[in-house]
């Protein structure tokens, strides 16, 4: 999109602008995509982010499909965009996703037979580098990956996941949430749901934050970069993923997710009173109104 473009998007309350490069190997990409078209214009895909800035959007994200070439050279495409990203604006990347390929459709003995295919074992190598590398960064852990890798990966460092999700034409209005390789661009590995989601972290004493208040309040671009890297964005990030936590187990939880999830709160709580202790009354009252019906309360 162009500069112009892009000032539209931000003007309309864009939060984050995410483009994934899919490969920083010229050649795998000249090969990948159409002459002749924006998306073919390897340079022009790659300051995307660069201009997004430009246009005012100060929030960028970045990602690579793992697979079309060899990792560690992806990595280091990856991290050398993020200290780019930096160097000219100030601002690294909010997030970064790392999704490696996944069979769809007439595609299974192409993605099983090529030789950039990431095994488990350097899926681990791979998220683990990119944590250490940008620190700052959110790390997206989608469905494509089995309920079993997501379990082994998660404490490497990431902080986003998402479930019960639905990526074939229609599929979010079929009941039964099967999936059709016809339908959709490649298959998931976990299509659990999300209070399926939510209460095996739970079970694993991991709290879910459905907070969106950093856009609101402004904590966007530098001002959340400086927050990052100082650790003080963890801070609010506790207090509001409580509120919206507890908002999400009284409005959508099955009764055995709720139940779980409450009695992580009250340790979550406890901690928020031994190592935050000026927020600890803030936040008691406002989760006391979260509890009497109140909803959208953040800090």
């Amino acid at each position: 999109m162009s500069i112009e473009d892009l000032k539209l998007l931000e003007k309309s309350g864009l939060g984050t602008y995410q483009v994934f490069h899919e490969t920083y190997h010229h050649a795998t990409y000249a090969r990948l995509h159409p002459a002749g078209t924006f998306k073919a214009d390897y340079d022009w895909r790659l300051y995307c982010h660069h201009r997004a800035q430009e246009a005012g959007i100060d929030d960028v994200a970045v990602g690579v499909l793992f697979g079309l070439y060899d990792w560690r050279f992806e990595v280091m495409g990856l991290l050398h965009h993020a200290i780019d990203l930096e160097r000219q604006c100030g601002i690294g990347p909010h997030t970064v996703s790392f999704p490696r390929l996944e069979p769809a459709g007439n595609t299974d003995e192409a993605v099983h037979t090529s030789p950039y295919r990431v095994s488990d074992a350097d899926f681990k190598k791979i998220v683990t580098i990119l944590r250490l590398a940008i620190p700052y960064a959110g790390m997206i852990l989608t469905a494509r990956e089995n309920e079993q890798v997501r379990n082994e990966v998660m404490p490497l460092g990431v902080t986003q996941f998402d479930a019960s999700t639905r990526i074939g034409i229609g599929a979010y209005a079929d009941s039964d949430g099967s999936q059709d390789e016809q339908r959709q661009q490649f298959m998931l590995g976990d299509t659990r749901s999300l209070d399926e989601v939510v209460r095996d972290l739970a079970r694993k004493g991991s709290i879910v934050s459905f907070c969106t208040a950093g856009y609101r309040c402004g904590r966007t671009g530098e001002k959340i970069m400086g927050l990052l890297r100082s650790g003080k964005e963890g801070q609010f990030c506790k207090l509001n993923a409580i509120l919206t936590y507890r908002e999400w187990l009284d409005d959508f939880a099955s009764d055995e997710t709720r139940a779980i999830g409450l009695r992580l709160i009250e340790q979550e709580l406890g901690e928020v009173a031994d190592q935050l202790p000026k927020f600890y009354k803030p936040l008691l009252k406002s989760y006391e109104r979260i509890k009497s019906g109140e909803r959208d309360l953040f800090f």
